[in-house]
């Protein structure tokens, strides 16, 4: 059994929580709050105040007054008319950060639910019965509704989860694994359904693939740029300090570590007439680095939201005083802002990639043979791998048009203005994917470029992902279809077994560089 404390979540746990199964439970600290959040709500039903979702309708109909022989009904209703999502479910990593955030938001002792209800939260996550969530269906204000409302029904023993690898009615399910349908209290469903836990757990989840991505992209350009013979005088702490972008610094310093030794670089030095690299290679601390800074800053917003409580109205209680205030922090701006932030930098670190991909294939710029392969006209090479790049790359940006700019008003346009979060953070996956294999085109061809090279050497970690790479995919001698080798080289990339590869005995002062580019909590190396 593990302690976490709403309010104080980190990445360990998020990262964690992706995994599988675990059986959770909040601090004394936290249940204190809870009950005492619950009690205020009785108190304040009691007295005969009129409370929005409590005693009312919602949205538009927040003015509609709710008997209270109704109030149970009328919780009820609300999970069940709100479950309109449609689309393919959402993966069970994100399910599961889901059902965390929710749990620990409420958790916070600010939403007056029962302490009943979060524990069936947390029983869904030790048992991993994971509601099946359409993932369309939210704009991203007033919070994540119908995607929450169905992540939420299971806990009356309705809709549908995703149990041993099958799709179980929630009933069944439940049953199975000895638990009990809840019955809402007088704010529960509303407290369930308002949140922006889904659009934040998506945004984390596009956040932990940014930067995997990005430190790819670091690993995949350097081994470019010694296939190119380029050179490392770009990467002078000197140039970057003038500049004093953090992640720039930090992106140099990165490049530099790995090339340092190289006996392709010194061989540069001897016989190169070249004077400058082209910006694909020569701007890359630049432009990988404003990526670095976008993702640092979202990692900073992502793990405030995780932690906060954003269902409306709130209870606070206080020198004996008991308070509902209506507010408005289920609006998911922080969250759809940031994630067209972390759009823009997988499109750019995808978008760097493909122009690498595009220099090493132009042997009047890389000097290597062209499109790579030793019998250009009769052999294509890497030529049409380089338009599938550019395919991804272009799609990409299509991806990037920000989210939040939109906004659509709704229910009768008594929320008038939306952020559109969910869909801001849920595209990210794909785009992440996209660049993933925009990458792994880039680094089969700089594997091919290394190879020309020979008998001289790149660095031991640029050997090591070199060798890993002709593990994957044989060098391409003549022409065969690549799309096996690119798909058995993009999931090694995506996985977190690249970066272990690459770093493997790698000396300490570049696995620090390295670390530098990860944002969240690293798994070992």
């Amino acid at each position: 059994m593990t302690l976490i404390s709403p309010g104080k979540l980190g990445w360990d746990d998020l990262r964690q929580i992706r995994l599988g199964p675990q059986r959770l439970n909040l601090t004394e600290a936290a249940w204190s709050a809870v009950r005492d959040s619950a009690l205020a709500v009785t108190r304040v039903l009691a007295s005969g105040q009129v409370i929005y979702g409590l005693n009312t309708g919602f949205g538009k109909l927040a003015s509609t007054r709710i008997p209270d022989s109704e109030h149970t009904q009328l919780q009820l209703n609300l999970l069940r008319s709100h479950a309109v999502g449609v689309g393919e479910p959402l993966s069970d990593p994100v399910v599961r950060m889901m059902l965390l955030l929710k749990a620990a938001s409420l958790g916070r002792g600010y939403s007056g639910v029962s302490p009943a209800l979060i524990v069936a939260l947390l029983d869904l996550l030790a048992h991993d019965l994971l509601p099946v969530v359409p993932a369309k269906g939210s704009v991203g204000a007033s919070g994540d509704l119908a995607p929450l409302a169905h992540l939420c029904l299971p806990l009356i023993g309705e809709g549908q989860v995703r149990w041993r690898g099958q799709i179980w009615p929630a009933a069944q399910a439940l049953q199975s694994c000895g638990l009990q349908p809840v019955t809402l209290g007088a704010k529960e469903g509303l407290a369930l359904i308002n949140g922006t836990q889904v659009s934040t757990a998506l945004a984390i989840e596009g956040l932990f693939a940014a930067e995997h991505l990005l430190c790819a992209g670091v690993l995949t350009g350097a081994l470019t740029l010694d296939a190119a013979r380029g050179s490392d005088a770009p990467f002078d702490p000197r140039i970057h300090a003038l500049r004093d972008q953090p992640g720039q610094i930090a992106t140099a310093a990165a490049y530099r570590s790995l090339l340092e030794g190289s006996e392709i670089r010194r061989s540069h030095l001897v016989d190169d007439e070249r004077v400058q690299d082209p910006y694909c290679l020569r701007c890359q601390p630049q432009v990988m680095g404003a990526c670095l800074d976008q993702l640092r800053h979202a990692a900073a917003v992502l793990l405030r939201e995780a932690n906060a409580v954003t269902d409306n109205p709130l209870v606070f209680h206080a020198q004996g005083q008991d308070e509902l205030l209506s507010g408005g922090n289920f609006h998911a701006e922080p969250v759809a802002l940031v994630a067209d932030g972390m759009a823009l930098a997988i499109a750019e670190i995808g978008s760097l990639s493909e122009r690498r991909m595009a220099m090493l294939v132009d042997s009047a710029i890389s000097g290597l043979p062209a499109f790579l392969t030793p019998a250009a006209g009769l052999n294509s090479g890497f030529m049409i791998a380089h338009v599938t790049a550019a395919a991804l790359a272009s799609e990409n940006k299509s991806l990037a048009h920000p989210a939040s700019v939109d906004s659509l008003p709704t229910s009768a346009n008594q929320e008038d203005h939306v952020s559109m979060a969910t869909f801001a953070a849920r595209r990210l996956g794909p785009m992440a994917e996209n660049t993933g294999y925009i990458l792994a085109i880039e680094l089969l061809a700089a594997a091919q470029g290394i190879e020309s090279r020979r008998p001289m050497c790149s660095t031991p970690v640029l050997e090591r992902i070199h060798a890993h790479v002709r593990s994957l995919s044989p060098a391409l001698a003549q022409d065969r279809s690549l799309a096996p080798d690119i798909e058995r080289v993009a999931q090694w990339l995506l996985s977190s077994d690249f970066r272990a590869t690459a770093l493997r005995h790698a000396p300490a002062a570049l696995q620090l560089a390295m670390d530098q580019l990860f944002c969240t909590a690293t798994p070992p190396v």
